[in-house]
């Protein structure tokens, strides 16, 4: 096996030591909000009667709730959330809203070729409006439409970013080593593709906030601190049940994406898949100025165990990724959310990255679930005599299309028949993953097999050679 740059360039342990050694255990995203964004909402207690209920107050939940308004401005609109808005993905992930709806290009032409020019029209359609939000709303979510930069930093990877600008695509720009370093100062980078039209950047909390600030203007009443344990279906309507209370609905959404379904059938669609982050303290005039990134992109390479990166408002950096840790059983914990180990495998890849960084901190480290599906991409459905829509399985890349998402399930409540709610992405569900111990022993030994093929040029193995013909290899 070869070796990748990562350890090849390994920054000294003292640098990476030195940058960890302040470093809080919260999320950057969430402690940056203002109080006036954070207001204490109220758990559920008594009996709430709607004409919609929406499991789930993150982006899924929020933006169901709110398109839901704008179809019937008098619907009775209810979010009911187990902790707080925003609190788990929506909250923590780096705040790349990218227009694919099909975790990427290559994903999609895969799965559905046919489809692919509807699905990447509607997915710039999505992210335009997403942008369009904030003026649309009043809303501050500090969006930018800087573009994605993905370099390669080994040298096989230069050929598969030749291949991919030569496919012509609006907007894609090939950048060599030297336009990639006048782009981006990093010593690893070998040359590069700038997408330039279909990523933005955010901050993801002030997305949820103000999302349920706008909900909340638009009268959808926001139960916080109120999880649900139960979905009964009642005469013509439904009935969600939490501890304190319950909402009488005629209608639900689920939006719980990570955390175990309410649905039965949906208990195996998805395993949740641990990410791991950290934050630095801004950087000054001549740091900024020694990394150069004047076009604000965000950044992802192109391994299998990839990095993603950006620059945020008050030019921190993000850096996130490589390590994504699935524990067996399917369970969401909060220990989770704590590992040494992977924080400081970022940092130094961190310094490897931008070894004229030397001495710059992290201040913050935090972890989150991802809803990972068999497909790699959202899957939607009914249930309840279409009384129930859900959706989940966004696997990483949900910031944009969970908008979509709402609206391909407030179609199908409605009973609607567009372009949408015809989409064989939509009609059709992927497979389940298996049960214990198989789960764990199959996605285990792929994380092993992508792990390999990032130190043998890409190359890929046997296993994940054969999940690629049964439509489940993953290429990130």
């Amino acid at each position: 096996m070869g070796t990748t740059v990562f350890e090849r360039q390994r920054p000294a342990s003292s640098v990476v030591q030195h940058s960890l050694a302040a470093t809080r255990h919260s999320v950057f995203w969430r402690d940056d909000l203002p109080e006036s964004l954070t207001p204490d909402r109220p758990a559920l207690a008594g009996t709430v009667r709607a004409d919609l209920v929406v499991v789930g107050g993150g982006y899924t939940g929020l933006w169901s709730a709110l398109l839901a308004t704008e179809r019937d401005p008098a619907a009775k609109v209810v979010i009911v959330e187990a902790q707080r808005v925003g609190w788990a993905a929506s909250g923590r992930n780096g705040g790349f809203c990218e227009a694919s709806l099909t975790h990427g290009s290559e994903n999609g032409q895969t799965r559905w070729p046919d489809e692919m020019p509807t699905l990447e029209r509607l997915g710039l359609e999505n992210l335009d409006a997403i942008e369009a939000a904030e003026a649309r709303y009043g809303m501050d979510f500090q969006f930018e439409r800087t573009g994605m930069l993905a370099p390669a930093v080994e040298p096989h990877q230069v050929e598969w970013l030749k291949d991919w600008a030569a496919e012509g695509e609006e907007g894609v720009v090939y950048l060599d080593r030297d336009e990639v370093q006048a782009a981006v100062a990093s010593p690893t980078y070998l040359a590069g593709v700038w997408e330039q039209r279909t990523c933005g950047m955010l901050h993801p909390g002030r997305m949820a906030a103000e999302l349920a600030r706008v909900c909340e203007e638009r009268g959808v009443e926001i139960f916080e601190r109120s999880h649900v344990t139960g979905l009964d279906s009642a005469g013509t309507g439904v009935i969600v049940s939490t501890a304190g209370g319950r909402v009488e609905a005629s209608r639900a959404v689920l939006a719980t994406n990570a955390f175990p379904s309410l649905l039965k059938r949906n208990r195996l669609m998805t395993v949740p898949v641990y990410d791991y982050v950290l934050m630095t303290e801004p950087l000054t005039a001549d740091q900024l100025a020694s990394v150069g990134w004047s076009g604000r992109q965000g950044i992802g390479d192109l391994a299998n165990q990839f990095h993603y990166y950006r620059l945020t408002a008050d030019n921190r950096i993000l850096f996130g990724g490589y390590d994504a840790i699935y524990h067996y059983g399917r369970s969401v914990r909060p220990e989770y959310e704590n590992r040494p180990e992977t924080w400081e495998k970022l940092a130094s890849h961190f310094f490897t990255t931008f070894p004229q960084l030397d001495g710059l901190s992290f201040t913050h480290k935090w972890a989150g679930a991802i809803d990972t599906s068999t497909q790699f991409t959202a899957f939607f459905g009914t249930a309840r005599e279409r009384r129930v829509a859900y959706a989940a399985g966004f696997t990483g890349l949900g910031v944009a299309s969970t908008r979509f998402a709402g609206e391909v399930m407030l179609d199908l409540l409605d009973g609607v028949q567009n372009e949408r709610t015809e989409l064989e992405m939509v009609r059709k569900r992927p497979l389940p993953f298996p049960p214990e111990p198989a789960a764990a022993i199959g996605i285990n030994a792929t994380r092993w097999s992508l792990d390999r093929a990032d130190h043998n040029r890409g190359k890929r193995n046997l296993l994940l050679k054969t999940l690629d013909a049964l439509g489940l290899g993953f290429d990130s």
